[in-house]
Order: C-alpha cells, then sequence, then structure tokens
C-alpha cells in the first residue's frame, strides 16, 4: 500500500490500482522507481512513516481517493467549481472520468461561475476611471494635472470636483432645456432668440472648458480619442462651433453673391444648420457619466445584445408573416390599404408592437382573424424578453450602486 498524508489525513491506496491511472500525479508516484522523481511529485515525504505528503484539500481528496477505488469521479453541487477544477487538474485526474450527468451539471456551474466573475469584473471597471492619479507621477507638470484630473474625474475627491460634477449635470440640463424652447413659437421673437443663444453661448463654454481639462489631465492622447464619454463630450461642443462656421459663411454669401445665388446657398445651409443644432440632443448622454441608472441601462444593453437581435429577429419575420399573410386575404377588397406586402409592413409593425393605431385596418373577417394572431403573437414576442431585461438592469443597477457605495 501507498501511505498518502493530504492536509493532515492519512490515505492507503494499492500500488496496483494506482499503476492502472499512470498519468495521474499517484499514478507515477506509484510506478516510479526513482526517488529524487517520487520527491518531486509530492510536498514532502515522512521517511519514518513512509508517507508521501501532499499539501492539499483532504476534503476533495476524498472524491480522488473514491476515483482510484470505484474508477468514477464523483462531483458535489456543494463544491466550488473553481476549486474543484484546479484540485483534479493538480491530481492530473481529467473531468471525463465524472458520470455525464455530473459533468453536464458541473460544467454548467462552472460556466454560470465564469459568466459571473466576468460580469463583477466588468461592473468594476464600469466605475473605475480610465486612468488613475498614479500615472502622472514623473510626467511634464504631474502634480498640476494631477490635480485637475481629480476635479474633472474624481468628483469625492473634494468639494470643489463635487461642485464641477453638480454643475456639469445642471449645465447639461439647462442646455437642452433651452433647445426645447428655442422650438416654442413664442420664443421666435428677438428677444427670445438672444435669450437662447446666450444660454447657448454659456453652456458651450462650459462644455469647452470641462473637454479642454479632461484633455489636459489625460495621460494618453490616443486613449482619450478612444474614449465613448470623451466623443461625447466632443459631439456635445462641436455643434456650437459648426454653427458659428456656417453664419460666417452664410453671411459671406450675402456679401459676394448674387441674389438667386445667394438665395440657393442660404437655403442649403439653412438645412445644414438645423441638422448641426439638432446634434446638441446627444448633450443629454452627458449625463451618464454621472447617473448609475444610464451606466446600468447601457451595461444591460451590451450584456443582452444577444436578446435584443433575436427580439428584433422575431419582429422581423413576424412583420413579413403577417403582412403576406394580410395582403393575400385583404387585396381583393376595393379601397383597401394592403395593395402590397410593402404597403402592408406598417399595419405588420403596429400590431406586433401591440401599439394599434387603426389608421389601417383590416375589412373582412378573415383579415380580421389574421390581425388577432399577429396582436396574439405580438403580446407574447414581447412578453418573453421584457422580464430577462428587467430582471438584468435590475441587478446590475444594485451592483453598480454596491460598487459606487464601497468606493
Amino acid at each position: 500500500l501507498l501511505n498518502i498524508n493530504v492536509g493532515g489525513k492519512l490515505f492507503q491506496i494499492a500500488y496496483k490500482v494506482l499503476a492502472q491511472y499512470p498519468i495521474t500525479r499517484l499514478g507515477k508516484l506509484a510506478l516510479y522507481t526513482d526517488p529524487v522523481k517520487k520527491l518531486q511529485l509530492c510536498d514532502d515525504y515522512l521517511v519514518q512513516k513512509n508517507e508521501y505528503f501532499f499539501d492539499r484539500d483532504p476534503s476533495i481528496f476524498h472524491y480522488i481517493f473514491h476515483f482510484y477505488r470505484s474508477g468514477v469521479l464523483w462531483v458535489m453541487d456543494e463544491m466550488c467549481p473553481s476549486n474543484f477544477v484546479e484540485e483534479i487538474e493538480y491530481w492530473g485526474i481529467h473531468l471525463k472520468y465524472s458520470q455525464r450527468c455530473c459533468r453536464i451539471l458541473f460544467e454548467e456551474k462552472r460556466d454560470e461561475l465564469i459568466e459571473y466573475l466576468k460580469i463583477e469584473k466588468e461592473l468594476e471597471a464600469e466605475l473605475e476611471p480610465l486612468e488613475s492619479g498614479a500615472q502622472f507621477d514623473g510626467k511634464f507638470l504631474g502634480r498640476f494635472r494631477k490635480m485637475v484630473w481629480n476635479l474633472i474625474e474624481n468628483p469625492y475627491s473634494s468639494v470643489p470636483a463635487k461642485i464641477i460634477a453638480v454643475m456639469s449635470s445642471f449645465f447639461v440640463l439647462i442646455s437642452i432645456v433651452g433647445m426645447t424652447l428655442s422650438t416654442v413659437e413664442e420664443m421666435k421673437n428677438k428677444t427670445g432668440k438672444m435669450w437662447m443663444e446666450q444660454i447657448e453661448m454659456i453652456c458651450a463654454i462650459f462644455f469647452t472648458c470641462e473637454y479642454v481639462m479632461r484633455l489636459i489631465s489625460s495621460s494618453s492622447f490616443k486613449n482619450f480619442l478612444r474614449a465613448a464619454f470623451n466623443a461625447i463630450d466632443l459631439v456635445a461642443i462641436l455643434p456650437f462651433y459648426i454653427q458659428i462656421l456656417f453664419e460666417n459663411l452664410e453671411d459671406g454669401d450675402m456679401q459676394y453673391h448674387e441674389e438667386l445665388h445667394k438665395m440657393e446657398n442660404v437655403s442649403k445651409l439653412g438645412k445644414v444648420l438645423k441638422l448641426i443644432k439638432l446634434m446638441r440632443i446627444f448633450r443629454i448622454l452627458k449625463l451618464a457619466r454621472h447617473s448609475t441608472g444610464l451606466r446600468a441601462f447601457s451595461f444591460t444593453m451590451r450584456q443582452c445584445y444577444q436578446q435584443v437581435c433575436c427580439l428584433l429577429l422575431f419582429i422581423a419575420m413576424g412583420v413579413f408573416t403577417f403582412s403576406a399573410l394580410i395582403h393575400s386575404v385583404e387585396h381583393d377588397v376595393p379601397g383597401t390599404d394592403f395593395t402590397s406586402i410593402p404597403c402592408a409592413w406598417w399595419w405588420a409593425a403596429v400590431s406586433l408592437s401591440t401599439v394599434g393605431y387603426g389608421d389601417t385596418v383590416p375589412d373582412t373577417i378573415l383579415g380580421r382573424m389574421v390581425a388577432f394572431v399577429c396582436i396574439s403573437f405580438g403580446i407574447i414576442l414581447n412578453g418573453m424578453p421584457i422580464s430577462i431585461l428587467y430582471n438584468k438592469f435590475s441587478d446590475y443597477y444594485a451592483k453598480l450602486k454596491a460598487h459606487e457605495m464601497s468606493q
């Protein structure tokens, strides 16, 4: 018998049994004749008792010991998958020796644990800044840039940093409110336009200063440009300066071109200017920098993109299927709106989403039956992923809040 001491517990296994598994650690220990090679396989050797000592977990070794006696590796649910895999790899035993039912359940549990740890790591990275204050040590104006970095990136570092974070959210809201009010008819007079332009100028100046401060406090210009939040900040300030540029071009056309040509250019510039002004709506995405809920929503969409894509695929299939069905039963009705399958796409999309505007409706009994099936399918289709997305969102939001509080 081979005497094995695992974590203080003694086990005895016959050499003949161990020799049946020569690629395992204990199989090699039983087959090797060179004492030096044997000592390389264990942690220590007690000469008086002829015991090979292994500093491993004795509770898991019970399953290893049972494997050598029966030839089957049993896997229990209460064991940690990562620890169990680490132990059996140390002993040189493959998971294939376990029963198929145990192996399937164990691999599912291990995959769930790996996915859980991956999500936890990504959630922690979601709250961590791209850079740390230690990266400025030894660099040009390192102390000054670190101070700016704490002000703009670490709102919990000081009271002024918290004030800047609050002001950033405040100016975003003011900018969105100003853009909204600028479309109101009563605000399109000369006084209203002047006030809206002044508000826009103040917001643009603040956003520009904020962007410049982030650029100064960045240790890597390339990483700064790649960051999504920095791209949002750039989109937030570009419309203001592009608008000034186009207005100057418009004034130039007023001075140097003929009347007809001038009016055409003004019309074109006006359309482009409206499009550029519309880009200011993206400023609301700046709130995600200081909002845990928006970050949780964005994280949920990234983690559940497969479910979302699957939902969109089912919706597309339903639109094509039910639009073809409704066209086949309604195209002969006089004055029908279902003159072709593409014309029925809007009805199918509205019915599947259970919105039901009622602008396009079937007239025949068979058509109404198709509409009923379409609406029923839409209810089932929309109900399936909503609970998954909501549960994951609430889970991610709670974890982000917990990480935020711990930091």
